[in-house]
This record gives structure tokens, sequence and C-alpha cells, in this order.
């Protein structure tokens, strides 16, 4: 079998591990969220507002304080948002397992522990030494 094979099983495999299929579940409900999808688009527009203003010549120094009032609240909506926040713990799950695995990958092909060991296997597979 070719590593390439062996990459697409890998790829299949890991589609549906639990973790991926939370941060898939994690996304719809992102996307079909219109109250975050409302708070998201307000954000986005109030930074280019702010970019602009800041741009100006004569800034209005007062106007610049109630967008970036505005955008701090907007931030605050959004990451205390409950489906902002599954989306982001899922994603870090996952970021964590794609390390674990690279790290896997790494130690097997080096024989070298990754520089970023932790000493803690539970964090790189369990693949180490420790």
């Amino acid at each position: 079998m070719t590593a390439f094979e062996l990459a697409a099983q890998l790829g299949k495999a890991l589609k549906e591990d639990e973790k991926l299929v939370r941060l898939a579940n994690a996304k719809k409900a992102y996307e079909e969220d219109k109250e975050l999808q409302k708070y998201m688009i307000e954000y986005e527009v109030q930074q280019k507002a702010l970019q602009v203003e800041i741009t100006r010549e004569e800034r209005d120094t007062l106007f610049i304080d109630v967008i970036q009032k505005r955008i701090d609240e907007l931030y605050k909506l959004i990451m205390e948002h409950p489906v902002f926040a599954e989306l982001n713990e899922a994603q870090a799950e996952v970021n964590e397992l794609m390390n674990a695995i690279n790290n896997t990958i790494s130690f097997e092909i080096t024989g070298e522990l990754p520089s970023s060991c932790t000493h803690n296997c539970s964090t790189c597979g369990g693949s180490c030494s420790h």
C-alpha cells in the first residue's frame, strides 16, 4: 500500500472520528444561527467603518470611540454565544487530534520525539516512549 493510499484511509477514518463529527455539527449550527450571523456581519461592518474613520485626515475621535465600543460589545456577544463557544471548543479538539497524528507520523519516520513533546503521552497519541 502506498503512502497516499494510507493517507486516504486515514482521512476516511478521521471523517468518522467523534471529534470531527462534533466539529462538522458545530460548523452547521454556526452557519444556521441567524442571531450569531447577524452579530458576525455587524462586527465586520463596524471593523471596516473603524478602519475608514482611522485613516481619515480629520478623525472624529468621538465617532471612533462609539464604533470601538460597539465592536467590543459585539465581540463579547460573539465570544459568549454558546454556538460560537461550541465551534471554538470543537475546533480546538480537532487541532489537538491533528497535532497528535502529525507527531505520531513524525515519530514513526524519524524515531525522534517531536520538539513540542509535553511528556504527557495523552497529548501525542501515546506513540512516544514516555
